[in-house]
């Protein structure tokens, strides 16, 4: 294994070394010594490097923003961090490298580290396929499926909180730049600014670990202060799902794509995380979903298929039985199937869940039509 060593000391790196070599059983390769981290960031850039020892307190950059860029260029580096700080103080920073040491650094203490290193370097995922594709959902709860058993899917397991919210913001704007600044407003907006940044480049650490399991196939790429991820062989069920929802006219021939479509909106967009980023994308969503439901009930109208256009017309309502939209249309057909009682408690509903969700009325149209059917309902 080939190993590269950063710390701002020339006597630290001389004396890990010394300690490194004195381990006769491990077959390691010291290819590398740097007092200059950007260095050490550019033989990895052109090199195979198996581990990395990183002083967490260097001066130029955070030693743990230097892991993250480091596992930017090869993500199955293994990091090792070596701090000055006691043992009691290290979990505040929450790393998930393989070990940390502390200075001055011990023989037994750094045989331990080699062991994990070893078996850590057998354990990995070996994945059969790193060009078969991975399908991902982002509809109601994120799965992804196992590189190693096709057909089954998975939650993906974060080390904190944060870090499922930056990959799962990171994803949704898959492809764009986000700026460092503003992921700290978004998620450490009451942080000391110093230890925002240093909270960020953990998270991001955090992120490139977990994403090794699935290869090259995720990559979060650094540019112009910012993160920028892309994807290679992921098949995000929402992308699909957007795809074949471009506006295509019903007809009788094809009827059956336009329902698949509408079967396979299986929940809403990251339906069970409760960011407040999501809500407009996932409202976005519902907005294409609800108005090609409501295209094929007014199809089934205009065919004649009154019980077909019940049926979605109810489905849309067990859904979002908030909306205007949907409601509107079930109280017109309840009218044309003749059952005043239906169109009755269907505009009740609708008047008592807007009164008591958001303290309004239904919309003008609405109003102006029931006030008219009402007086029809009049006896001459």
């Amino acid at each position: 294994m080939k190993a590269i060593l950063i710390d701002d000391e020339v006597l630290a790196l001389s004396y890990l070394e010394l300690q490194l070599l004195k381990m006769g059983n491990f077959s390691l390769d010291i290819i590398g010594k740097f007092t200059n981290p950007y260095d050490a960031l550019d033989i990895v850039k052109h090199a195979k490097v198996d581990i990395a020892f990183i002083d967490i307190e260097l001066p130029e950059i955070n030693g743990i923003e230097l892991a993250e860029r480091l596992l930017e260029y090869d993500p199955d580096l293994m990091v090792v961090f070596v701090t000055a700080y006691q043992e009691y103080a290290v979990d505040a920073f929450e790393l998930n490298a393989i070990d940390y040491i502390v200075k001055p650094v011990r023989f037994d203490r750094l045989s331990k580290t080699m062991n994990r290193i070893l078996s850590k370097s057998t354990a990995r995922l070996d994945n059969p396929d790193p060009h078969q594709p991975l399908r991902m959902t982002m509809f109601k709860q994120v799965m992804i499926e196992e590189p190693q058993s096709p057909g089954q899917f998975t939650l993906m397991q974060w080390r904190t909180f944060r870090a499922q919210e930056l990959f799962l913001y990171l994803l949704q704007h898959r492809g764009q730049l986000v700026r460092k600044s503003f992921i700290v407003d978004l998620l450490w907006s009451n942080t000391d600014v110093n230890k925002a940044y240093s909270q960020l480049y953990t998270t991001i650490y955090h992120i490139r670990k977990t994403l090794t399991a699935y290869g090259k196939r995720f990559q979060i790429k650094s540019a112009n202060e910012g993160y920028l991820l892309e994807l290679d062989h992921i098949i995000l069920d929402v992308a699909l799902w957007e795809d074949s929802m471009q506006t295509i006219d019903i007809s009788e021939d094809n009827l059956e794509l336009h329902l698949e479509k509408l079967n396979s909106y299986t929940g809403e967009y990251l339906q069970e995380y409760d960011y407040w980023w999501a809500e407009a994308e996932r409202h976005r969503l519902k907005q294409l979903w609800l108005n090609t439901a409501l295209s094929v009930g007014s199809w089934y109208e205009d065919q004649q298929r009154f019980s077909d256009a019940l049926t979605t017309y109810l489905q849309i309502h067990r859904l979002y039985s908030i909306e205007e939209k949907s409601s509107f249309a079930l109280m017109r057909l309840y009218d044309k199937l003749n059952e005043p009682q239906k169109t009755m408690e269907c505009y009740q509903e609708l008047t008592t869940r807007l009164k008591e969700e958001y303290d309004i009325l239904p919309g003008n149209d609405i109003q102006i039509w029931f006030k008219e059917w009402q007086e029809k309902q009049l006896p001459s």
